[in-house]
C-alpha cells in the first residue's frame, strides 16, 4: 500500500539555531539563525556547498551537536541527546570489518539492549530487500561500496525509526550504484511514513526525492531558499527527463549561482 503525503503536523522544529565553534584561529560561525520545520512524513532535502554547514545542521537534529543559540526539538521535545525513534546513515558507511553483515545490521540494537530475538528476523528482511540476503555472514571488507552503504542503510531501518537522517549517504558511489539507491530509498519512503532529512551536494539527486528542496549558503551557514518539488510520486528516473523537473532544478541551481556559489555557463 503506498504511504499518504505528508501531513501538516511537525515533527522536527528548529528556530534561531546558531552553531559557533572556538577554533584555534578564534570563533567560526557554522549556522546562523536557523529556521525550518519538517513535517511528519516529510522528504526534505538539504543541497548547499561544502562548509555551508549542512552537515552540522543535521548533527545538531541528531542530537550529536549542541545549538550555540536557538531550539532543535523533534516531536515537540527539545532535542539534547540522540532521540530514540531516529536513524542516522553518514556518507561513510562506518561498518566493523572483522563483523559479519548480520552482526554490523544489529550492532546499534545490541548497545540499546534490545531483543536479538525480535530483531534478527527484521534485520534478514532489509536485508533480503536491498539485495543482500545470500551476504549476511560475510564481512564488510568482502564487499563493494554501494553493497556497504546498503548494509549501513539496514542498519539505521533495524528498530524502524520514524525519523530518519542521511548525511550525504552516496556521494561516495558511483553514477550507477546511486541511482539504484535512489529509487530504493524513493520506494521505501513511498512505502512507509518516515520523516527523512537528507543531505547532498546532487541538486538533481535533491530534486528526485524530496517534497522541499532547501538551499543553503555558506559564511555562515544559513538557509537561503525553500524550493517545493510537485513532482508526481511515484518517481520513476525517466522523471528527470521531463521539462517539469527540469524547473526545478533550475530553480536551485540559480539561486546557488545568484549567491556566486556555482557557475552561470
Amino acid at each position: 500500500m503506498l504511504r499518504p503525503g505528508p501531513t501538516s503536523e511537525p515533527l522536527i522544529e528548529i528556530a534561531g539555531l546558531s552553531k559557533t565553534f572556538v577554533t584555534e584561529d578564534g570563533p567560526f560561525d557554522a549556522l546562523s539563525d536557523i529556521n525550518l520545520s519538517v513535517a511528519r512524513g516529510e522528504f526534505l532535502a538539504v543541497v548547499g556547498p561544502s562548509g555551508c554547514g549542512k552537515s552540522t545542521l543535521m548533527r545538531c537534529i541528531a542530537g550529536l551537536e549542541p545549538p550555540t543559540e536557538g531550539s532543535v526539538n523533534v516531536e515537540g521535545r527539545p532535542v539534547r541527546e540522540p532521540p530514540r525513534q531516529m536513524g542516522v546513515v553518514f556518507q561513510r558507511d562506518i561498518l566493523l570489518d572483522w563483523r559479519t553483515v548480520i552482526d554490523n545490521v544489529t550492532l546499534v540494537a545490541e548497545f540499546r539492549r534490545r531483543d536479538m530475538r525480535e530483531l534478527r528476523p527484521r534485520a534478514d528482511q532489509l536485508l533480503a530487500r536491498f539485495g543482500l540476503e545470500q551476504f549476511r555472514n560475510r564481512h564488510p571488507w568482502e564487499l563493494s561500496g554501494g553493497m556497504r552503504q546498503r548494509v549501513a542503510i539496514c542498519r539505521a531501518l533495524l528498530d524502524d525509526p520514524e525519523l530518519l537522517l542521511m548525511d550525504e549517504p552516496f556521494g561516495a558511489l558511483d553514477a550507477l550504484t546511486r541511482d539504484d539507491l535512489n529509487l530504493e530509498l524513493a520506494r521505501l519512503w513511498q512505502e512507509t511514513k518516515k520523516t527523512i532529512v537528507f543531505i547532498t551536494h546532487g541538486i538533481s539527486e535533491a530534486v528526485f526525492l524530496a517534497d522541499r528542496v532547501v538551499v543553503m549558503a555558506r559564511n555562515p551557514g544559513r538557509i537561503v531558499k525553500t524550493v517545493n518539488i510537485d513532482l508526481p510520486r511515484p518517481r520513476r528516473l525517466a522523471a528527470r527527463e521531463t521539462e517539469q523537473f527540469g524547473g526545478h532544478v533550475a530553480a536551485v541551481r540559480s539561486e546557488l549561482a545568484a549567491l556566486g556559489l556555482i557557475g552561470t555557463d
